[in-house]
């Protein structure tokens, strides 16, 4: 699903314009959900981030929208789970079940909904800059910030390596598979415990070879990492302005506003 991420990012028109701005857009976006009281104000960010991922950054609204499925699916279960168990007063629905009650009172309810609306709009944040921004233009943004420079490049290593073991991962699982390895619960036990150790086997052999490579090209201790400039346009700062500006205005108007 990264790679998906990643290759839809590198087309993406958005891509061009400065990773300055959209990290500050996100973190914006990001901190007006948090900090608001009201499910309104991280809903209006859910439904622009949304709307510039499919319209600015021109990723197909049934593709975004397969993407969003997954993390919505557990966002869901959770506000659900709080509606139930949090809050206090009367209930506004309620049934039983074993003869206990069991039931989601207003208090309860309001609180379900904003961290739905929270996390959608925290989700949907994060998914405009990884649609939007490949991930070695994110570590460069890092370093150009002054993030020690062992944190970004392991980071840069854990993130290619991921795929690497992935795709290693995926091949042996396959192997097995066309070996009936996984054919009951006793041989499919025996064929994970011998993929995890096969696995934990290449990891070492892959960092022996990633340690070798690096010093025969006269690693020195820093990755150099391509930054390009990208100057912000004015009508890049009026749009962004306008939305931190509209933002703003719901956050102030509907703080303490509640759906039910």
């Amino acid at each position: 699903m990264v790679q998906v991420l990643d290759d839809y990012a590198i087309v993406s028109p958005l891509r061009q314009k400065n990773n300055l701005l959209k990290i500050s857009v996100v973190t914006f976006g990001i901190l007006m959900g948090l900090l608001s009281s009201s499910p309104t104000t991280p809903l209006f960010v859910s439904i622009f981030m949304s709307f510039s991922i499919v319209y600015f950054g021109k990723i197909p609204l049934k593709t975004y929208l397969r993407i969003l499925t997954i993390p919505a699916g557990f966002v869901l279960t959770s506000a659900v789970v709080i509606a139930f168990i949090s809050g206090n007063g009367s209930d506004i629905f309620a049934f039983n079940i074993f003869g206990h009650t069991a039931g989601i009172n207003k208090e309860g309810a309001n609180m379900a909904i904003l961290v739905l609306f929270r996390s959608l709009g925290g989700t949907s944040c994060l998914f405009f800059l990884a649609l939007t921004t490949p991930m070695i233009e994110l570590f460069a943004v890092l370093k150009a910030a002054k993030i020690p420079d062992s944190f970004v490049e392991i980071s840069m290593m854990m993130y290619r390596y991921i795929f690497v073991f992935l795709d290693v991962a995926m091949g042996i699982k396959y192997a097995q598979e066309v070996r009936l390895g996984y054919r009951n619960f006793k041989t499919s036990f025996r064929s994970m415990v011998m993929l995890g150790a096969n696995l934990f086997i290449r990891s070492w052999e892959q960092g022996e070879k990633l340690y070798l490579s690096m010093n025969s090209r006269c690693y020195g201790g820093k990755l150099i990492m391509y930054d390009e400039k990208r100057p912000v346009k004015m009508p890049e700062l009026l749009l962004t302005g306008t939305y931190f500006a509209i933002v703003l205005t719901v956050f102030y108007f509907t703080r303490g506003m509640s759906f039910i």
